[in-house]
Formats: structure tokens, sequence, C-alpha cells
């Protein structure tokens, strides 16, 4: 059986973990949080790295603002979406007003605006409001 690397949506220390189809329990080594909450987990400069570098798992980053209405409409489908992928994918949120900096190597133009990404690297984007139904099959296409 081969193992992941899974970053604590807690205290952002790494994890590794035997690969299952299903988990019932997955703990991180370090603080004891659940590594199964699938509450999309807000990047800042010092975590953002850490989550896309470190991940075996698709890392899904909503780049928003408070402003935005459209960001704020589509939040609740965004969090429901992420319900659906348990240690599948690890599903975060960047504020763009707030750190700027997270977002400007990447040219994100219009927000919200999702990026999926994998292995470290890009994998997808798209902007614009999505349900969650469009969200899932997004993210399931990383998987």
């Amino acid at each position: 059986m081969s193992d992941i690397h899974v970053v604590c949506p807690h205290c952002h220390k790494v994890n590794r973990i035997p690969l299952k189809e299903h988990y019932k329990k997955a703990v991180c080594g370090h603080c004891r949080g659940s590594l199964l909450d699938t509450h999309p987990i807000e990047l800042t400069p010092q975590s953002f790295q850490t989550h896309i570098q470190k991940s075996d798992i698709p890392v899904v980053v909503d780049f928003w603002a408070p402003w935005c209405g459209p960001c704020r409409m589509m939040a609740p489908a965004y969090e429901e979406a992420a319900a659906r992928f348990p240690l599948k994918a690890q599903f975060a949120k960047v504020n763009t007003e707030q750190f700027q900096q997270l977002a400007a190597p990447f040219g994100i133009r219009g927000i919200p605006t999702i990026i999926i990404f994998k292995n470290g690297a890009e994998a997808e984007r798209v902007s614009g409001a999505l349900p969650a139904e469009q969200i899932a099959q997004l993210v399931a296409r990383h998987i």
C-alpha cells in the first residue's frame, strides 16, 4: 500500500497517511485535528506554498474578495462541493484584498477565480461564480 502526503487544514503540517479509497478517521500527527475536515481553509502567505507544494492531493483555491458579490454568492456552493471530497482534494480560499501578493503571480484578472493545483503546479482554472455541481465536476477531473 502506498502513502500520500496531506497538509493539515488546522496546523499546516505535512502528514503521511496510507492511500485508501475511503477514510473513517484520519488525524493529524502534530495537532490531532481531523484531516477529514472539508471546510475550506483560509490560506496566507505563510501557508500557501506548503499546501500547494507539499500536498499529494489536488488543492482547489478560490481567489475571492469580501466586497465581491459573486464571490459571496458562490461561497455556500464552494463549501457544499468541498464536503464531497474528504482527503481527495483540499479546498482553500485566498482573500485577494488582504493578500494581493498571492494572487498577483497567477494573473488573477477577475474574481471569483478557482485554480486547481496538482503536484505543485496549476492544473486548471475557471473564473466566475459556479454552482456546487459544476465545482464538483471540475474537481473530479483532477482526482
